[in-house]
């Protein structure tokens, strides 16, 4: 599963990060001397650079992978009930249990409730099941070649280089996700080198084999995301009728119960907390679940851009804290992959930044959407129709 920042702006300068050091493209062995100069202008000794750059190779599956990432296009309700079975919400109980003591632990020292960890425990990688068998060196140096996010991929090489230094990695045998992620939450090296802690006591951060290690690193990485100590980050909502649906989404804030003043009304009673500014989210429009959004959803996306993932992930992890399976509604039917891509390019035409022409229905488009629903005066929920599509 894609991680942190892998759904990111298309990169597309050739600009030297040093002098005559090539940023991306080009022969993939000149490619890799620069970086093996920019690794020594860092400081790093020649023997460990090439030690570390000793058989690198590109890797066409990895290319691959980053180009299809079609599964982000299921809408809401389809990509969750897919990433929710009850099989993986058992586990997640159940690993909860198991290491109840370093959930403790985390949330004593980072404020991150169990279920926004398990959750990603069990999105990336099935609570340590699957890691990926990609070598990690392999990856990121392919992705720093590749021009589409070199200012993403180009550092995590160096990261890497670190850990290597550090003990904690082996660039031929070190392996993970497709996007250079290691452990059992999917992080990257900069992320590792920042927020890795040894959980076990052991001497050593292994996100790969111990439970511990990745649990309070993820908290601590999340707690340096922005995440905000004992605070909610999403719960259901019913929505009244006639609402103003161009209040919704999450640029519009307002305390919830304020929200509630106006209508809206808490799955649970009273809101999770009343005080707190909030957005209303409507993941498949106003015919489908809606949710009160609060400041920590926003750390999500800093985990992963992809908007559906970020709302399945935030809307599991209250389930793995005792939620009950929200109301799927009768949302109108997706637009298809061409037909997104094609009112994406409307869109665009019409001056709106949808983020590329990917037929993901990311934050941009949405926004983009409700702003042409209000202008045709159609109900200004974000969820693309067909009868938006042939107004435009």
């Amino acid at each position: 599963m894609a991680l942190r920042h892998l759904i990111a702006p298309l990169f597309v300068s050739f600009l030297a990060a040093a002098p005559a050091i090539a940023q991306c493209g080009g022969s993939f062995g000149s490619f890799v001397n620069g970086l093996k100069s920019e690794a020594a202008s860092k400081g790093h000794a020649k023997s460990a650079i090439d030690r570390f750059f000793s058989g690198v190779q590109q890797d066409p599956k990895v290319i691959r992978a980053d180009r299809a990432q079609g599964f982000f296009q299921r809408p809401f309700v389809d990509f969750s009930q897919r990433l929710i079975s009850q099989n993986r919400l058992n586990s997640g109980i159940r690993n909860g249990k198991k290491w109840d003591a370093v959930f403790d632990r985390v949330e004593r020292d980072f404020g991150v409730s169990r279920g926004v960890l398990l959750a990603f425990w069990a999105f990336e990688t099935d609570f340590g099941a699957v890691q990926g068998d990609f070598n990690t060196v392999n990856a990121l140096v392919t992705l720093a070649h590749d021009c589409r996010r070199p200012e993403l991929f180009r550092p995590q090489v160096f990261a890497a280089l670190e850990l290597y230094e550090n003990g904690d990695l082996d660039p031929r045998t070190t392996t993970g996700a497709w996007a250079g992620e290691i452990g059992m939450v999917q992080m990257l090296p900069e992320d590792i080198l920042t927020n890795g802690i040894d959980g076990d006591g052991d001497g050593q951060v292994r996100l790969k084999s111990s439970a511990p290690d990745a649990l309070m690193s993820g908290g601590n990485m999340l707690r340096d995301l922005g995440w905000r100590k004992g605070e909610p980050w999403i719960e259901e909502v019913t929505m009244p009728k006639g609402f103003d649906w161009s209040q919704t989404g999450l640029n519009t804030k307002k305390r919830a119960r304020d929200w509630v003043a106006m209508g809206v009304q808490p799955r649970r009673g009273a809101p999770a907390a009343a005080n707190l500014q909030s957005s209303i989210l409507l993941p498949q429009g106003r015919n489908g679940p809606a949710f009160l959004a609060y400041p920590n959803f926003e750390v999500f996306f800093e985990w992963n851009q992809s908007f559906v993932y970020v709302t399945t992930a935030a809307y599991f992890a209250t389930r793995l804290e005792g939620a009950p399976v929200y109301n799927a509604g009768n949302p109108s039917p997706a637009l298809g992959e061409a037909a997104m891509k094609s009112l994406q390019q409307k869109l665009k035409n019409r001056g709106h930044d949808v983020g590329g022409i990917d037929g993901i229905l990311g934050a941009k488009t949405r926004e983009a959407v409700q702003a042409e629903q209000k202008r045709l005066g159609l109900p200004a929920d974000a969820w693309p129709t067909t009868k938006l599509l042939n107004a435009l």
